[in-house]
């Protein structure tokens, strides 16, 4: 951590946070490029305190979530934990589905796809288990981490300032005012799970409880319900002033009077100790985890807690730099390289070529981020400002920042913040798109640690699903389906089988360890931990495929996710063979497989061979005869033609298996479908269209997806229409859904970058009429690659490449329609121009 103590008493001593350079501006530096982040503000600014959930800020360590209100009268501070899940492990199997298979796959395979439709409804499992003022403003500042509020009072300016540490597991508030002795309230702890408040000093409030455990079928007696998660809350108050006071409320509350400022710190910890263990059996108790975590807390000052937490925070947030401008205006760096300019010097000088600023001028810049984000989301129709799109992408970085990090759990449904003890679809993970969507984003905007709580929900899905496949399908491997929870669990959900009967959710996941390797070239990620999962989800396919009558091999039954077709005889069905999404799955595992064999000495194993013998056999994605890709492998008629999902697109992107230069037909295919579906539908759907757009090189509709996007929801209407953002910029379904908050810093790094492990596209679907000038900084690319990008009049500039891996194969550089081969070391950082030739090398 790089700190500086300022001179001083020990009594007075404060903590000043200096930042440290990172990778991507360091190369710029040496390049020539001005690094002008911090004078870019990146601010989500509130005009009145939070009137609904979706008005207030989130901030998060990972593990603790909160959503700050800013109340006046009352401050209302929301706090989530990851574990805090009611229920247990369960049983993810049901010895009757092999039987129930047998009679679907006969329905199927007769072409009675309504009968077997309403025979699968046997293969379903159970439910997933919960979990008077003026000058106010209030803002959470991105590039800190932190939300401030302030607001006058007669004379007195009041201000607090709010962060969730990771280094610390804490959240920290601070309260102060410009005038001594005007700092009073009164503070509490509540919840509406059952709990217990103890007050044990003037200066502390400890919360205990637990959450419902599960209930019984067909018991509704209390007494018999299994203890659930315990949890335990601990707030600690540090006040500053001498004439302050602090005295116990009903031995529930604290009163505080007459203080120059106090810094509220809040532990938290459950019994939660893992997915295979009963709460009932926890060995952990949360009281003590909480005291631990806050007895480190509080022996430290304000000011070092907020210098941790931002050099925690920022070595993560500032790898990637963004700026987007419509204006034609530059700023002319006024000195040269200079002959020992060093890479990573933060004193490098500048190169002379006109570089532009978004917007024109950085007071322009200035001026947006101190709106209110709502007025801005509601004029981006006429202005089309450009830092409200920088905004929404670095926004989504600060919110996987926020919510996943090595050692909690995977970003659910709602990342970590929820208004509701039963919040929508039990804010449950969903593995047919959603889940994976939260974490688009992690390798290409440079957040890879971010990813790690995924793979570890995939290993403990790889324990439950091994029981799942093996009772209900007969079948070696892991099997997950379409939801999921703290527990892991692996088996079909409660009820119709359009979304519950559908086994390629842990086969998607699977692709996320291979693509996890395609970035990272971390050979012992693949050894220990991403071969062993990938084998596994392909012995379960390698099963699950049967030899039907038709000439392909098959899975049956099968489901395009959440979607419905009309039957030839006229009724309404979801359960068939072979849908385009199973196969296209299929494929990327058996294709990650194999080349993950072959860095790892293991292509004669039975697997592998298995894999290549079943390869050739899978059914080709296939035409309509509309022109558009076949959703099922029947061109049945689609009752809904624009459904939400475009789970039949999945070859494009994210999987691999159809691009424009190897499968041109298929893409012309794909922008049929696209067309079809329309543009409409909720914000996870809008990104993945986005990124399918980008995917395409139509940089004019991955632009109208983010007009699509960026209109705001009221949330007192909010069922009115489909997508869009709420105040505070969190995403709608509706209601609020974290995902497109991922998929958009996804599906906007795709417009700028993408990548084969040989093969580097820069600007593939840059929208140059709305974006004529621009820079970003650190985006990662296939094959351990960093890039650099600036560019101006809708061209080309320069770009910077580098790589960490010696392991790397990249060899042709693409720019529209100019193709360089090249080659890059590990540890030299690359400079090119626009027409695609290497300009200089320098050392990282």
């Amino acid at each position: 951590m790089d700190c500086d103590r300022d001179c001083g008493s020990d009594a007075g001593a404060e903590w000043v946070w200096v930042r440290r350079p990172v990778e991507a501006e360091a190369a710029a530096a040496a390049a020539g490029w001005p690094a002008d982040e911090e004078a870019r503000p990146l601010k989500v600014v509130f005009a009145s305190p939070a009137t609904y959930f979706t008005d207030a800020a989130p901030i998060g360590n990972g593990r603790l979530g909160a959503m700050v209100w800013g109340g006046v009268e009352s401050e209302r501070l929301q706090l989530n934990h990851d574990t805090l899940w009611t229920g247990g492990p369960g049983n993810y199997t049901n010895p009757k589905a092999p039987a129930v298979l047998s009679n679907v796959r006969s329905l199927v395979y007769n072409g009675k796809y309504p009968e077997a439709t309403s025979a699968a409804y046997d293969l379903s499992g159970d439910q997933t288990q919960h979990i008077k003022h003026t000058n106010y403003k209030r803002e959470l500042d991105l590039h800190t981490a932190t939300v401030n509020v302030t607001y006058s009072v007669d004379e007195v300016l009041y201000s607090r300032e709010h962060f969730a540490s990771n280094p610390h597991q804490v959240i920290v508030t601070k309260i102060s005012a410009n005038k001594p002795g005007n700092i009073s309230f009164t503070v509490s702890l509540t919840t509406p799970l059952d709990h217990k408040i103890l007050v044990t000093d003037a200066n502390e409030i400890i919360m205990e409880g637990s959450c419902p455990g599960e209930r019984p079928q067909n018991d509704n007696s209390a007494s018999d319900h299994p203890i659930g998660i315990k949890f335990c809350a601990i707030l600690y108050l540090q006040t500053n002033g001498a004439n302050s006071k602090v005295e116990v409320i009903k031995d529930k509350m604290l009163k505080l009077d007459g203080a120059d400022s106090v810094v509220l710190i809040l532990a938290a910890g459950t019994s939660f100790e893992g997915p295979f263990i009963k709460p009932s059996e926890s060995k952990l108790d949360p009281k003590v985890s909480a005291f631990t975590t806050l007895s480190v807390a509080r022996s430290m000052s304000y000011s070092q807690l907020k210098a941790y937490h931002m050099d925690d925070y920022q070595s993560l947030f500032h790898r990637v730099s963004l700026q987007l401008s419509q204006g034609s205006n530059y700023q002319l760096a006024d000195n040269r390289i200079g002959q020992s300019a060093q890479a990573g010097s933060q004193d490098a000088t500048v190169s002379n070529y006109a570089f532009p600023i978004a917007d024109c001028t950085r007071s322009a810049v200035l001026n947006d981020s101190v709106k209110p984000t709502v007025d801005r989301i509601i004029t981006f129709k006429d202005n089309e400002d450009p830092s409200l799109v920088e905004l929404l992408f670095q926004f989504g970085r600060y919110l996987l920042i926020s919510c996943s990090r090595p050692g909690t759990q995977i970003s659910n449904l709602q990342g970590i913040w929820s208004n509701d003890p039963s919040p929508p679809w039990d804010a449950a993970p969903h593995p047919n798109i959603n889940l994976q969507m939260n974490y688009w984003p992690a390798l290409p905007c440079n957040l890879s640690e971010c990813q790690e709580p995924l793979f570890d929900f995939i290993g403990s899905l790889s324990v439950n699903g091994a029981k799942t496949a093996k009772v209900n399908y007969e079948a070696s491997g892991w099997v997950s389906h379409q939801v999921t929870d703290l527990w892991a669990k692996t088996s079909p959900d409660a009820g119709d089988p359009v979304w519950a009967l559908w086994p390629m959710g842990g086969p998607w996941l699977a692709t996320h360890l291979w693509e996890h390797y395609g970035f990272t070239l971390d050979k012992q990620f693949l050894e220990k931990t991403a071969y062993p999962l990938l084998e596994g989800s392909s012995s379960f396919l390698l099963d699950w495929l049967i030899q039907g009558h038709r000439e392909y091999l098959e899975t049956n039954p099968s489901t395009s996710p959440e979607h419905y077709f009309i039957a030839p005889d006229g009724k309404k069905a979801c359960v068939s063979y072979s849908t385009t999404m199973d196969m296209s799955i299929i494929r990327e595992v058996f294709s990650a497989v194999i080349l993950s064999a072959d860095i790892l000495g293991k292509s004669d194993t039975n697997v592998v061979q298995r894999i290549k013998k079943a390869l050739p056999n899978l059914p080709p994605v296939k035409v309509a005869r509309d022109g558009t890709i076949m959703e099922w492998a029947q061109d049945f008629q689609d009752p809904e033609v624009h459904h939400r999902h475009v789970s039949h697109l999945f070859g494009l992107y994210p999987g691999h298996t159809m691009s424009l230069e190897q499968t041109p037909d298929l893409c012309k295919a794909v922008a049929n479908s696209l067309y079809k579906r329309g543009d409409e539908g909720p914000g996870w759907s809008t990104s993945w269209k986005m990124a399918l757009w980008a995917h395409l090189h139509n940089s004019d509709h991955a632009y109208k997806m983010i007009l699509q996007l960026i209109t705001l929801v009221d949330p007192k209407h909010e069922v009115s229409r489909e997508g869009g953002l709420y105040s505070n910029l969190f995403t709608a379904h509706p209601p609020f859904q974290i995902d497109a908050n991922f998929g958009f810093p996804a599906a906007l790094s795709e417009m700028l970058v993408q990548s084969t492990g040989t093969d580097l596209y820069l600007l593939p679907a840059l929208p140059r009429n709305k974006w004529p000038h621009g820079c970003v900084k650190g985006l990662k690319a296939r094959g351990g690659v960093t890039v650099n990008i600036s560019w101006k009049e809708g061209s080309l500039h320069e770009a910077l490449l580098w790589s960490s891996s010696s392991l790397n194969s990249l060899a042709k550089l693409h720019y529209g329609d100019q193709t360089a081969t090249i080659s890059i070391s590990s540890g030299q950082v690359y400079r090119f121009s626009r027409e695609l030739k290497c300009l200089k090398t320098w050392p990282l």
